[in-house]
């Protein structure tokens, strides 16, 4: 297909095609005429995911080039992708405030240990959730870190649930698909909680569900 085809099948504008050929992004067209090439499903998908990753998974470019420079390195093996989703996803300042939250990062490490969890120290999660504590006791809203002890375990049940996909080993698995539900079931997440808390506070203080 044409460029003008791929951006009609993707709603990605030419002008935006043409700027991640440039930027190494999107691979090459087949070349079929001077200023002329040819787009496959390869390139309809890659553009697919790159749209999913920065507008869904609200990752900056940079991060999307990073992982999908990672995803055609065979040498990469699948832990070390799924800690370069942890790195992407949308960032937090995780050196601000760190000399208060050193209390809430020893508390964070005794309460990872004692979920049996394997994760590196230098996690960015660690230290958001060091901040989380930090603020919530700030802000008189705390309930301590093992009030997350219901949370942390639904979140291994689920990540198990994702990655039974892939089966046992790395070899064969579509890794790119990984990748990109990896990122979109954490945006799925956040939206079903919010969803489940308005449902609730509807039913417990206004007396039930609305109608219609």
């Amino acid at each position: 297909m044409r460029i003008s085809d791929l951006s009609r099948q993707t709603g990605v504008p030419v002008a935006t095609i043409k700027f991640y050929l440039r930027e190494g992004l999107l691979p090459p067209g087949r070349p079929t005429a001077r200023n002329q090439a040819q787009y496959d499903e390869v390139h309809r998908r890659r553009l697919s995911m790159i749209r999913t990753l920065t507008s869904l998974g609200q990752l900056e470019l940079s991060a999307v080039r990073e992982l999908l420079r990672a995803l055609e390195d065979e040498g990469r093996c699948l832990p070390e992708l799924f800690a370069m989703v942890s790195r992407a996803l949308p960032p937090v300042d995780t050196a601000k405030d760190q000399a208060e939250t050193s209390t809430e990062q020893a508390r964070v490490t005794a309460f990872i240990d004692s979920l049996g969890w394997k994760v590196e120290p230098d996690a960015s999660a660690r230290a958001i959730l060091s901040q989380v504590l930090a603020a919530m006791d700030r802000l008189n809203c705390g309930q301590g870190v093992e009030f997350f002890e219901p949370y942390a375990k639904a979140a291994e049940q689920h990540a198990s649930r994702e990655l039974d996909l892939l089966g046992k080993r790395d070899e064969g698995c579509d890794r790119a698909s990984a990748i990109v539900r990896a990122i979109l079931v954490d945006v799925a997440n956040t939206a079903l909680r919010r969803m489940a808390y308005e449902h609730l506070v509807k039913q417990r203080f206004a007396g039930g569900p609305s109608g219609g």
